[in-house]
Parts: structure tokens; sequence; C-alpha cells
């Protein structure tokens, strides 16, 4: 038998109020999806689609307007305070009194949550993430990316089996990156089910079990990461060809072709209906001297802006 979901939200509606009796924004349009427990869980859509309204739902900054949603079994409305201590919410803004140290922190947070003194663990905690160092420096003088980890950190305190990151990796390097990732990829070995907003489809492709994307408050699509992908038919070859091209070349099988500069050219193509192959000796049928030859896969990033492309036209 399989385990309950960690997160199920059954028809979620969100609509702000209007001003001076307007109608307001319609947030969230009857939003269905769940968690599966264990795993690491992207959910992704462009500036305004929702993403946030459902994380501020689940965090309980922001009331729903119908449906449901539970958190490790517990209904948010009929149950709030067992769900509330079954999740730690890692926001986008970075949010603690900086004068405060990040040991304090951690034992402020733990005090809010009625955490007795002697099962607090907010030593082992700055060790996870690296922060063992900076016991005792005052928060404000912490870099960006040393903050964010403080952020992760403080929703651990009561021990959570969900830990939800809003766009953790946003405004830091590449280095630091990688390091959260380490992080997050961490926590989830450890038994943390992990809910992960972000904007860089990298980031998603590289860490998530299952993708959830919403565009304008709908779902509009909910899969395991690999077949999300393979959601993409489209692959492209990249050739150099012997000589200067006018015109890239040109044949119904294929969905597009490109000039690159004055020799190369790019074949998009239908990886249902041709091969590499067949697009390379379609090229040579029309004369063209093929030097040195690319692919490139789909990956994440075209079926995101697929999919959501379409629903901006469908909502035009």
């Amino acid at each position: 038998m399989s385990n309950p979901p960690a997160i199920q939200i059954n028809d979620v509606v969100k609509r702000y109020a209007g001003i001076g009796g307007e109608e307001g924004k319609l947030a969230l349009k009857g939003v269905s999806f769940d968690v599966p427990e264990g795993g690491i869980f992207g959910l992704l859509g462009p500036n305004g689609a929702g993403k946030s309204t459902i994380i501020n739902i689940l965090a309980g900054l922001v009331t729903k307007t119908s449906g449901t949603a539970q958190i490790w079994g517990f209904d948010i409305d009929e149950q709030r305070r067992n769900a509330k201590r079954a999740i730690g919410i890692v926001p986008q803004e970075i949010v603690f009194d900086p004068f405060f140290t990040p040991y304090e922190v951690l034992e402020n947070q733990a005090g809010f949550y009625g955490i007795a003194k002697s099962l607090r663990r907010s030593e082992a905690l700055l060790k996870a993430v690296h922060l063992a160092d900076k016991r005792d420096a005052y928060a404000r003088t912490l870099s960006g990316g040393m903050k964010r980890r403080l952020l992760i950190a403080k929703a651990m305190v009561h021990s959570p089996p969900i830990l939800v990151l809003d766009e953790p990796t946003a405004g830091v390097d590449v280095e630091l990156r990688r390091l959260l990732w380490e992080l997050v990829q961490q926590l989830n070995a450890d038994g943390v089910t992990v809910v992960l907003t972000t904007h860089y489809l990298e980031e998603a492709e590289q860490l998530c079990d299952r993708v959830a994307i919403i565009n304008h408050g709908e779902l509009i699509a909910n899969k395991p990461t690999r077949e999300m992908v393979d959601m993409a038919r489209e692959k492209i070859v990249a050739v150099t060809v012997g000589s200067d091209l006018a015109s890239p070349p040109s044949h119904d099988a294929f969905v597009k072709t490109e000039l690159v500069g004055e020799r190369g050219v790019e074949v998009t193509y239908n990886k249902d209906s041709l091969t590499a192959g067949q697009v390379l000796a379609i090229l040579q049928e029309k004369g063209l001297i093929v030097e040195d030859v690319t692919t490139r896969e789909a990956d994440l990033e075209d079926v995101f802006v697929s999919l959501t492309s379409r629903t901006e036209q469908e909502n035009a």
C-alpha cells in the first residue's frame, strides 16, 4: 500500500478582495494536486501564476476562498496547529532580526514552537547548513548565501516532515546555488519531503522527482520530471557545411531551419518522425557537405515555454 500524499490540495480557489466594490483578482482557479511523500516536488510557473498564493495558503498567511488542503493528513482549517507543525516554510524574502546571532535566531524560533530547551537542535542545524563557525556573528553580517541557509535551518527547528522552499536560490551566485542544491538533497535523503518553487528550470530538472506547472491560476501539467521532459518531441541538429549558405535548406519533414553565421544551420525536427541520421541524409541529398554535427535534446525549459505559451494564447 502506498503512503498517503504529504500535501493534498483539492479544488482550491482564491479570489482576492476588490477595491470599491469591484471584483478582485482570481489568483487560483480550482487547483488540485498531490505532493508525494519522500520526494522533491517542483512547483513552476511564471511570475503571477499563483505559486506564492498556494504556498501562503499552506503557511496560513492567506485564506483560501474555497476548496480543501491537507498537510501530512491534517486539514489546514480544522487541524490548523497540527498542520503548521508538519511544515517548514522558507520564504523568498530574508526575514529575521539582523541584531540576533544565527544561534539566537534558531533558539527564538524553537521557543515560538514551544520546544523545550533540552530538545532544541540549534547547534546541529547550524552545522548542517555549514554555519557553525558563524554561530555568534550578527545575522546582518552574513552573506546572502549564508542568510538563505540560515532561513532553511530556521524552517527546520521543529523537525517538520515537509519543507517548502520559495525561490531559495534567487539572487545567489552559481557556487552558492550548488551548495544549496546539495543541502536540499541531503535534507531529502534524511527523509524530508521537499517542495521547491524556482525560476531556474535547470534547478527543477536537476533536483525534482516530479514537476507541476501552474499558469494564470490553473494547473497545466503535473508529471514525473522525466515524463515532462519527454513531452518535448522536438530535437535540434546543428551542422557546419563546407560552403557559404544564402538561405537555410527547407524540407517538408523539418519543423524549421535557421542559419547560424555563414556556414551553420540548425534544423529542428520531430523526433517521433525523423532521426538525426535522416536529417543529415536529407541535407546531403540537397548537395550540402557536412563538416561538423552536434545535436541538442529537449529539456524542461522547452516544455515549460511550450505549455505556458499555449495557455497564454488560450487566455488571450
